[in-house]
């Protein structure tokens, strides 16, 4: 059987609170034993890798640019797609939950990607626009409430 795959999607320039946040989702998802996938740059997705790194957790970022030297530094598997910001379906066609970290329109397609497939999508500080959306007030509660969906699903 697989790794669970859980995605991190947020904006590449945030605030440091934002930043610390995605450190830390990153932390509870590889402390869950999931991979964390993401858009492989930097802000959001940066900070939730190394996050996942300092628990020893999987990152694999599915980068815009064709040249897998220009994902950051803690991504161990990079998908080099070449295609900017059309990898965001990719990005979704690959997990079975996503948590949104603030984020803005690309964070936002994603989002409805995400919404469109049926994969459960919890809101840190990112877009309100649907009720399908759990919305959560800390990085702990955003991965525990996205754990516990998917726990029911199994």
């Amino acid at each position: 059987m697989h790794k669970m795959q859980i995605g991190v999607i947020g904006g590449r320039s945030e605030s440091s609170q934002i930043l610390d946040d995605a450190f830390i989702v990153g932390c509870e998802i590889a402390k869950r034993g999931a991979a964390l996938v993401c858009g492989g740059m930097g802000g959001v997705m940066e900070a939730a890798c190394r996050g996942a790194k300092e628990f020893g957790g999987v990152t694999i970022g599915i980068i815009p640019a064709d040249k897998p030297e220009d994902a950051n530094a803690f991504v161990d598997y990079v998908i080099a797609t070449g295609m900017g910001s059309a990898r965001n379906a990719l990005i979704i066609n690959s997990v079975c939950g996503v948590i949104a970290v603030s984020g803005k329109f690309g964070t936002l397609s994603e989002i409805s990607f995400a919404l469109q497939k049926g994969i459960p999508v919890v809101s840190l500080k990112s877009w309100e626009i649907s009720d399908k959306i759990i919305h959560e007030e800390t990085p702990e509660s955003a991965v525990a409430a996205l754990f516990a969906i998917l726990e029911k699903k199994v």
